[in-house]
């Protein structure tokens, strides 16, 4: 006759989680994250070809007005590039005193 402690031991053992092998996961999650991968390469590479496509079919339109812009704001683009650089300089030395 089986006690009380014994049935419980039986009830327990039948409930235990089966048996891990991390190998098999670690397999399982690499081929899936390689999946993953895949998929967000292809869908990045359609996307990338279609603007290029789009940008190849609107170029012709486009240049005139982006050489416009581009002879207007050069010198204000040298600016906001200069000023970066110097707070980015001001910054590192400012680091270096402060330490």
């Amino acid at each position: 006759m089986m006690t009380p402690d014994d049935r419980l031991a039986a009830l327990f053992a039948a409930d235990l989680p089966p048996a891990r092998d991390p190998a098999f996961q670690a397999e399982v999650l690499a081929r899936l994250a390689r999946r993953r991968l895949l998929l967000d390469l292809a869908w990045l590479s359609g996307a990338s070809g279609l603007g290029a496509v789009a940008l190849g079919m609107t170029w012709p339109v486009i240049s005139p007005i982006l050489a416009e812009i581009g002879r207007s704001l050069a010198p204000a683009g040298l600016a906001v590039v200069l000023a970066a650089f110097i707070v980015a300089l001001a910054g590192w030395r400012w680091a270096d005193i402060a330490s």
